[in-house]
């Protein structure tokens, strides 16, 4: 009879050991929030002194900048007060309309639709058709904002991230734009910091590792965290672990039809 009321012991020292670890977890997120919360008011007040344009901003846009720099405030606001700076001049109208990238469009290779299981907006970017040849800088850039856009505004409330399938079947050195992925990864990362999720990156042919290896150092360490290969093999069962079934579009083995970005709807 002693065993079983050792055992029970044991049992019961666990469970109070689990509800401290989580008593304390949860108080230590607390404390991050606090803190966070803290800095922002810091940092909404540095920068709206040097730049009245902050003022229209939310708590939740500084955040984002804030979490990008690691919490430190001076480099959240310097990268702040560019990216307000930068605004004015990419971002004239506050939008960018379909007009303004009509080339880009008609080549049809982002569609966004569905969201994963974070409820996340999901965004399928078709790598080989796009053609340097076909590309203007200026015109591209203002793509990269209005997909971006387009995908800020369909996160549901609660959600600040995007997640992104890049298909790369049939992708070959006609396709390889070395300054346009890098102009792109500069807009992602320091205008629309903490936006990205998860990016999975699939039919990945070995050629396109050589493009990869030189992007990679301009990538920053949060962002490389995010980048997952997924081998062929592994492809609908990689992706649902993230996606359901009636989420994830019909040509990867999901229920949704693919829609171009400028015709797709806000969810």
């Amino acid at each position: 009879m002693e065993s079983p009321r050792v055992y029970e012991g044991k049992v019961e020292a666990k469970g109070l050991t689990d509800d401290q670890d989580m008593r304390n977890q949860h108080r230590e997120e607390e404390e991050e929030e606090e803190e966070e919360e803290e800095k922002v008011l810091l940092m909404k007040s540095l920068v709206q002194a040097r730049d009245p344009a902050a003022k229209e901003v939310d708590n939740l846009t500084l955040r984002r900048f804030l979490k990008a720099r690691d919490l430190d405030i001076e480099k959240a606001s310097s990268q702040f007060l560019k990216y307000l700076k930068w605004k004015r001049t990419a971002v004239p109208n506050g939008f960018i309309a379909k007009e303004e990238v009509e080339n880009e469009l008609s080549q049809k290779k982002i569609f966004v639709q569905g969201v994963d299981k974070a409820r996340r907006p999901i965004a399928v970017l078709f790598a080989a058709k796009h053609f340097y040849s076909m590309r203007h800088m200026d015109e591209f850039k203002r793509f990269v904002v209005y997909t971006l856009d387009g995908l800020c505004s369909r996160m549901p409330a609660g959600q600040e991230m995007f997640t992104c399938i890049g298909d790369l079947k049939g992708w070959g050195y006609s396709n390889s734009d070395l300054r346009a992925y890098l102009a792109a990864l500069d807009i992602m990362q320091n205008y629309y910091p903490e936006r990205l999720g998860k990016v999975f990156l699939i039919h990945v042919p070995y050629v396109f590792m050589t493009v990869w290896k030189i992007i990679y150092p301009f990538i920053d360490q949060k962002t490389k965290k995010k980048f997952v290969f997924v081998e062929d093999k592994n492809l609908k069962a990689t992706l649902l672990e993230d996606i359901d079934e009636g989420q994830l579009p019909e040509i990867y083995g999901g229920k949704l039809q693919l829609v171009p970005i400028d015709e797709s709807t806000e969810s």
